[in-house]
């Protein structure tokens, strides 16, 4: 594998409560679908070939104060959110799941929307520490993975989703992702492909 020093992996909303199986989202059938796809196992070989090669690794999640007041969306799934306490800062099912947590030297940031470079400075840390090629994975594909990719692609950076380390809540919105919209937006790869 050719030296990463130019390139950072956006871990993207695994978090406790998305993606493990006592998670409020997760219970609902996202964990068992992540389960299925081999994502956390997939993804946490990922992180350490990232990091053998001089990549970065990069954590970007969800953290909403337990009033929710730190949101602007209006739309409905942040109500059925709102109304969960989903991924409220400090609590387990804000943390990343323990197959990928963060190390020490990671760079975490917390956002409140969908798009992971909204209301964080994570533009700016990237274009600070000089990368410019990023590898996506997450959950969920067709929303804050699709979200980064084209954030990503009109920022200039060359953008590669990482597909057997994403997951959607429908198989289906994850297919039509992959196959119809990102690839407009990134090259398409698994994850051997960065071996």
């Amino acid at each position: 594998m050719a030296q990463l020093n130019d390139t950072a992996l956006l871990v993207l909303d695994v978090q406790n409560d998305l993606v493990h199986p006592d998670g409020k989202i997760g219970a609902q059938g996202l964990a068992k679908i992540v389960a299925e796809r081999n994502v956390l196992a997939n993804l946490h070989t990922l992180i350490a070939n990232v990091r053998r090669n001089g990549g970065k690794v990069v954590y970007v999640g969800l953290g909403y104060r337990d009033d929710y007041a730190d949101v602007l969306s209006v739309a409905p799934r942040i109500a059925k959110a709102r109304e969960n306490k989903v991924a409220t800062l400090g609590s387990w099912g804000a943390a990343f799941h323990d197959t990928v947590a963060p190390e020490s030297g990671d760079m975490v940031f917390h956002k409140q929307c969908v798009n992971p470079f909204f209301g964080t400075s994570l533009l700016e840390w990237l274009r600070s520490k000089r990368l410019n090629t990023l590898y996506l994975a997450g959950t969920a594909t067709n929303l804050v993975v699709e979200s980064a990719a084209r954030y990503a692609d009109d920022a200039g950076f060359a953008v590669s989703v990482v597909e057997d380390c994403c997951a959607s809540p429908n198989p289906a919105w994850h297919e039509f992702a992959i196959t119809q919209i990102l690839p407009v937006f990134a090259r398409i790869i698994r994850s051997q492909d960065v071996d």
